[in-house]
Parts: structure tokens; sequence; C-alpha cells
């Protein structure tokens, strides 16, 4: 495996050293032209992706820089020591993409998918190639906290395979909130539906206790149409710079500045993440046509990334209220490091929540609060993985010091990187991490079972429903 490995950094170093964005722009233009794809679209989606890589950043490094003094003066004026940065998912993806570990793990789930289609065990094609990165950042993570790659593959393996069985079982649920026809081939394998098992244990817990919360619910439509522009991604972005400016003793002009500026970057955030979802489409088209040559035609559902459910109300007005609720419980929890920034619009969150629940708002915020912990844990222990691998392929932000710890708070897979760094530090033959890793990958796997055995209760009545 190890010579496999060397072959990738000899081909793939020359392209590495090109930098991120110059790097997907050829991944991605090469694959769709491997499925067929026609030269002008697949170079079109290739450089979407390159220039949606390179905007990103270019906010993260807008933000970053604008909000680093303010925080320095915060933390010295409250002596609350969150030194860690949000810098958003988009650093991060720009990170994993710079390494050749994850092409090989982006191969080996390829064929791991090939194989459950081939031997009935999923009917979805996952063509949401670019997030393969959420993946492949859980492998990295366990390679840095101690595992050799062998182990780390065997642990992507073991995760990339409950991805790929969950968007079989998700599939009648986001019919049912699409209002779509049984044949809608949209389904997904992201990160962001693996939460799914923990949030339906409180929604089950919700069941039986609290049932009677249900006839408060509201419609979310209607209350993003009262909030208006209270609620939207500009104006939170002028509360949080409010909020960090009064908190850093900052002067009138400092706190105008910085809140316009978060406004800004809030913004164009959503704006530019939508860029990276046409740039995949030629290959989507691509992997598609050429499932239904090779397949013989057989009914596939399609691994898409989770966007096309973005059109729910419920998602926006949940994470509009997670917002706050975020920022206040980052300056309380114990062991958290991390103030919400890049990732303060929950939109590592809200998804699952939106799926197990069906879209019951109170529901969803309540159990995201409860939630949310976890993605700052996971964020702070990740922090000095991120801030080092960063540095060394040259995507470190731009305007921080080279000593400022780096993450995400709302990172997709928070459970997934704890098992990580247990199975990493398991790796090494420390009994007692060797213990805490077989108790929590037992724990994880019958904890999905029992979802999916849930799921599939759900499943049969919408089918007996039809």
């Amino acid at each position: 495996m190890s010579t496999i490995i060397d072959l990738a950094n000899t081909i793939f170093q020359p392209l590495i050293n090109l930098g991120a964005a110059p790097l997907m722009t050829i991944i991605l233009t090469l694959i769709a032209v491997l499925f067929k794809t026609k030269l002008s679209s697949a170079l079109e989606g290739g450089l979407k992706l390159g220039i949606a890589l390179t905007g990103i950043g270019a906010i993260i490094n807008i933000l970053t820089t604008q909000f680093s003094g303010a925080l320095q003066q915060f933390v010295e004026s409250t002596g609350i020591s969150l030194n860690v940065t949000d810098v958003g998912w988009a650093p991060l993806a720009t990170i994993t993409w710079g390494s050749p570990y994850t092409l090989f793990f982006l191969l080996i789930m390829v064929i791991v998918n090939v194989v459950m289609l081939l031997l009935n065990k999923t009917n979805t094609l996952d063509v949401d190639i670019f997030d393969i990165w959420h993946l492949s950042i859980v492998g990295l993570f366990c390679i840095f906290s101690g595992a050799n790659l062998f182990i780390a593959t065997l642990l992507v393996i073991f995760i990339g395979v409950l991805k790929i069985i969950n968007s079989d079982l998700m599939k009648p649920t986001f019919n049912d909130l699409l209002n779509a026809p049984e044949d809608n081939p949209m389904t997904t394998t992201h990160m962001n539906y693996m939460m799914n098992p923990v949030i339906m244990v409180f929604d089950k817990i919700f069941d039986k206790l609290f049932p009677w919360l249900d006839k408060y619910d509201f419609d979310a439509a209607k209350l993003n149409s009262k909030i208006g522009f209270w609620g939207s991604k500009f104006a939170i972005g002028i509360y949080l710079g409010i909020f960090v400016g009064l908190l850093a003793h900052q002067t009138p002009t400092e706190i105008c500045a910085l809140a316009f500026t978060a406004a800004v970057c809030l913004e164009l955030f959503s704006l530019i993440g939508s860029w990276f979802i046409a740039a995949v489409e030629p290959l989507s088209q691509g992997i598609t046509t050429f499932a239904n040559e090779k397949l013989h035609g057989r009914k596939l559902n399609i691994g898409l990334d989770w966007p096309f459910v973005a059109g729910r109300a419920e998602m926006w007005a949940a994470a509009n209220v997670l917002a706050p609720i975020m920022l206040l419980e980052s300056l309380i929890l114990p062991g958290n490091k991390l103030l919400p920034l890049g990732g303060i619009i929950a939109m590592g969150v809200t998804p699952a929540l939106l799926v197990v629940t069906r879209g019951k708002v109170l529901r969803m915020i309540v159990i995201g609060a409860l939630e949310l912990p976890l993605f700052l844990w996971s964020g702070t222990l990740m922090a000095p993985f991120i801030t080092e691998t960063a540095q060394k392929v040259g995507a470190f932000p731009k305007g921080l010091s080279q000593t400022t710890l780096i993450s995400h708070s709302t990172m997709e897979g928070p459970i997934e990187k704890f098992l990580a760094y247990l199975v990493g530090h398991a790796s090494t033959g420390e009994i007692k991490f060797v213990l805490y890793a077989a108790l929590a990958l037992a724990a994880y796997l019958l904890i999905f079972i029992w979802y999916a055995f849930q799921m599939k209760k759900r499943n049969a009545i919408y089918a007996a429903e039809k």
C-alpha cells in the first residue's frame, strides 16, 4: 500500500504544488472526460470548481483577517480563551484535497460503491465526488492520531459503507419532504446525515416525554417571512460583528467595520457555495449516463450533495435560531476553545435534523441545541491537526499569525472525528485507548443498526400509504 501512495505522490506532487484551485480544476476535468463527458462541459465544471475554491478562500481570508484582532482583544478583555479561529469548511476541503491520500480514499470508496451495487447491497450510485473530503479528513486525522494507512482505510470503509446504506434508508423521506414521485432519483451520502442516529435517539425521547410540544410547532416559511431581513445571513453577520466588537471593547468605527465585514462574508458564503454544486454537475451527468449504459438500465438512486433539500424553509428557520444559541454555548461550554465564525450558519447541523424530525421546527431547534456541543468539541479537538496540515500544504489563511489555531465549528461528522482520534491512539497499543475505541465503534454500529430499523419501519408506512 505504501508503494501505491509513493506512486501517487510522485505523480500528483507537481499538481499539488500548483495549489488547490488548479489541482482541482485538472482533476475534475480529467475525471469527467474519463466518464465521456463532453470536453467543453468537463473543462467548464473544472474551472468553476477552481473559481469556487479561490472565491471561498478569499472570503475566508477577509473574515479571519478582520476578526483576528477583535478576537485577541476579546480574549484579553473577558479572560475566555477561545483561541481557535473558525475558518469554515472551504479551507478544510482545500487542505484535504491537497493530500494524495484523498485520491486514494476516493478510489477505495468508488470500488466499495461499485461492489455494493453489484451485490445489490445498495441502490445508490454516489456521484458526490467532491465531498469525499469529509471521509478523507477522518482517515487523515486517524493517521495524525497514530494509525497507519491500513487502519485508517478500514475506518474510512466502515463509515463509508454506512453512509451509502443511509442514503437508501433516507430516500423515501426525501421523496416525502420534496413531494417528489417515487422514481425521483435524488438522495445523498453526505456526512451531514451520519448524525441521524443520534438525532433519532433524541426524537424518540421527544415522542415519549414531550409529544405535547408538537402542537406548538409553527410554519417555518411563515416564520421566515415574518422575520424578514432580521433573520437573513447578512443580518446575522451584523449581529455577530457587533457582539464580538462590544466584547472586545472596540471603538464604534471598528465595530461597524467588523459588522459589515461579517455581513458580506456570510452572504457570499452561500452564493459561492452554490458554485461548487454547479461545478460537479457535468461529472454527475457523465457518471449517471455511464451507469445506465453499463448496468442495463437498472434504476439507481443518485447520491448528490445535500443542498437539493435546501429549499425547505425549516432548515433556515432552525439555522437562524441555532446561530445565537451556538455563539452563547461556545462561551460557556467546558473544554471548548472555538468561537463560531465561518460555521455560524449551521448547515452542518440542520439537514439531518430536517430528515429525522420531518420538519418539526421546535424539535429541530431543541435537538440542535443539544447536539451543538459535539460539533464545538470536535472542532476544538481537531484544531492542531487542521492547523499543522494547512501549513504543510500551503492552505493556511493569509492574515493570520502562524501560531493561530484554525478549525471549523460545524464540521460535518463530529462523532466520526472522535472515532478517528480513538482508533488512531488505539493503534499505538495503549490499552485504555484500545478499550475506548472498541466500545465507541461498537456503540456507533449498534446505534446505526437501531436507527436503520426505525427508518425501515418509517419506509414501510410510506409504502403502505402509496
